[in-house]
């Protein structure tokens, strides 16, 4: 299998739309995918295992 040159897998690559290249300049946009990606890491952590917790019957 022959190495691909990098500059013609770039040249290949999608570029962005119009439509995406706003949203990811908007702040008010980045700062909503912001607060959601961090209440998703919350809501892992508190799912995580805790032994300090658990309950003794």
């Amino acid at each position: 299998m022959a190495k691909e040159n990098p500059n013609e897998s770039i040249a290949r690559a999608p570029l962005p739309t119009e439509k995406t290249l706003r949203q990811r300049k908007n702040l008010v946009i980045q700062f909503i995918r912001f607060c959601v990606i961090n209440m998703k890491m919350i809501k892992m952590i508190r799912k995580g295992h805790h032994p300090m917790e658990r309950k003794v019957k």
